[in-house]
């Protein structure tokens, strides 16, 4: 399936791109980054999730929208679903995009039935529910997957575009190794840029998906993500954690861990090309994606879609980082999610010399 978003994921990019390069060519100043990659990312999953079973209208709906969703998960906020609040605008919100993916999941279970070939995830889906020799539940209701899809949308939505922002800077801020990520992409791409995108060409960037992986080492969307034990469950050689106990484990402590990252601060994405290094001989540290029956199931989704646009980006336009006072901070959102600042500016200067 991850080889059919390829194609979805890169005719969106370049959409978004060509308007980020028209609004550079209408000023010099930089603009904030996090809404317009915020934008950027939802398009792309609601086209990877739904494919042209969703309108333009909705799209474009449910884009504006569904901030009201994460501003009311934000850590103090007044809890009353009263008009005005943060939450009543959240329940509309959710209200509007669940109406768009039911009709969605219409769409796509009569486009299956007419025979067409799946597009995307929910085509997929529905394929599978059509199938004679699946076993499973079969009759969900369009209530129940644009409910799924809703979900979806809310695991990815916020912490991808976190990883994603984070990206850019770390290229930005760093241009030994947007170098290397350029040099890399001339290497694999033979200079056709304009070449479609393969998933077996993402795969050759050894290099970008070190990168992607060490940006969110450094930076990790999610900091830390609830359990719940269902037995005792020894995390120490001295303490065992009783039943039905909430356990927080802190991403960032275990990411930031010298003893399997040295130098743990610094961004080097070369740590991740040593296959017998600390890095890849500790996978359990690495749970920027959680870990166990738990695990999230876009991880490689997720990691496609950052390492496909930053791809994309480094040979198609300059960019550069407009520094402010509030650079550095980090707002968290969601299930303690790292949300780079609103002041957070970028400026896409040209194209690249590369293109």
């Amino acid at each position: 399936a991850l080889g059919i978003y390829v194609g979805i994921q890169e005719a969106i990019t370049r959409k978004h791109f060509a308007k980020w390069l028209a609004t550079a060519a209408q000023t010099n100043e930089a603009q904030p980054i996090m809404m317009t990659a915020r934008h950027l990312n939802m398009d792309t999953s609601l086209r990877v999730f739904c494919g042209q079973h969703i309108s333009e209208e909705a799209a474009i709906e449910i884009n504006e929208k569904y901030w009201a969703i994460t501003q009311s998960l934000e850590l103090v906020n007044f809890p009353l679903a009263i008009p005005g609040t943060k939450v009543y605008k959240a329940i509309q919100a959710r209200k509007a995009a669940l109406r768009w993916l039911e009709l969605a999941a219409k769409r796509s279970k009569e486009a299956m039935a007419s025979g067409a070939d799946p597009e995307c995830m929910l085509d997929e889906w529905v394929q599978v529910l059509n199938d004679p020799t699946y076993k499973g539940k079969r009759n969900f209701s369009d209530r129940e997957m644009a409910m799924t899809l809703f979900s979806f949308l809310f695991a990815s939505q916020d912490a991808m575009s976190s990883g994603l922002i984070y990206g850019f800077q770390h290229l930005v801020d760093n241009p030994d190794i947007l170098a290397k990520v350029r040099a890399e992409q001339m290497s694999v791409r033979q200079g056709n840029f304009n070449k479609p995108l393969t998933l077996e060409t993402i795969e050759q960037m050894t290099y970008l998906n070190a990168f992607v992986k060490e940006s969110m080492r450094v930076m990790p969307p999610v900091t830390m993500v609830p359990y719940k034990t269902t037995k005792a469950f020894p995390i120490s050689d001295d303490y065992t954690v009783p039943a039905n106990s909430m356990v927080i484990p802190s991403f960032y402590n275990s990411l930031h861990d010298p003893s399997v990252y040295p130098e743990p601060e610094r961004l080097l994405p070369e740590r991740w090309l040593d296959l017998e290094g600390p890095a890849n001989q500790n996978p359990k540290n690495y749970i920027v994606f959680g870990s166990g029956p738990h695990r999230c199931i876009g991880l490689e989704y997720a990691q496609l879609n950052i390492v496909l646009v930053l791809a994309m980006a480094s040979v198609q336009m300059n960019f550069e980082h407009e520094i402010t006072p509030q650079s550095s901070q980090i707002e968290y959102g969601q299930q303690l999610e790292l949300l780079p600042p609103f002041s957070q500016k970028m400026a896409a200067v040209s194209n690249s010399p590369l293109v």
